[in-house]
């Protein structure tokens, strides 16, 4: 596993934070049907008991909203990628189809509320991560999204640089067909209050969608 370590900078402005780590040898595949079935499922319940109004109250939205207000990022412009999926079913849209690893984690983030980051393994550069704040002009290619301004949003860092914020996660280090060791973190931004459950529902769905074998969670703070 990888050595995780949060900043001071993150310690003082949101002492709350608790996080989950996933590593696991892994089968990706390009769709799974009993996975999108249950995303299926997951956006019949959100439409019929949610509002765009009524996610910014979700406990774990909420606390991830205001670490980046702490932070200095403006929640509204840079959504936390939990909140982006709620608000994108609710807006009546369907969840992006990217690949199954992929797919796994936004339902998990869609199910707790927690902004996980789903990074290919074997991409990350040494065997440390960092949590700490984004820096004014710091390079940060977001997937799907070009250059991203992370000046103000959580970061995590690996010896070359961002690879994973609450809103994006980087090209460099995402996930593909080809992936074969996933690491995924759990943002408990709200502290420990449901990170368990997310932390073993990831792991969960790798066992029956990506054939995973080898499942470690590491906790930290």
């Amino acid at each position: 596993m990888y050595q995780l370590t949060i900043s001071s900078e993150i310690q003082t402005r949101c002492p709350e934070y608790r996080g989950a780590a996933v590593f696991a040898e892994v089968t990706n595949s390009a769709y799974n049907e009993g996975l999108w079935q249950e995303i299926a499922t997951f956006t019949q319940e959100l439409r019929a008991h949610d509002t765009t109004d009524s996610i910014k109250c979700q406990p774990v939205i909420a606390a991830t909203r205001e670490a980046y207000k702490r932070c200095g990022k403006d929640p509204s412009r840079y959504r936390p990628s939990a909140e982006a999926l709620r608000r994108r079913l609710l807006r009546g849209l369907e969840l992006y189809q990217i690949d199954t690893l992929v797919d796994l984690i936004n339902l998990v983030s869609l199910r707790t509320g927690h902004s996980i980051g789903g990074f290919d393994a074997d991409k990350i550069q040494g065997t440390s991560l960092e949590l700490g704040i984004g820096r004014a002009d710091e390079p940060f290619e977001g997937i799907g999204r070009g250059v991203l301004n992370i000046e103000g949003l959580p970061v995590y860092r690996d010896q070359a640089g961002g690879i994973g914020t609450p809103t994006s996660d980087n090209e460099r280090t995402k996930m593909d067909l080809g992936t074969r060791h996933i690491l995924a973190i759990v943002n408990g931004y709200n502290g420990e209050e449901g990170l368990k459950e997310a932390a073993e529902m990831i792991l969960e769905l790798l066992v029956k969608y990506a054939s995973a074998t080898g499942g470690t969670i590491q906790y930290f703070q």
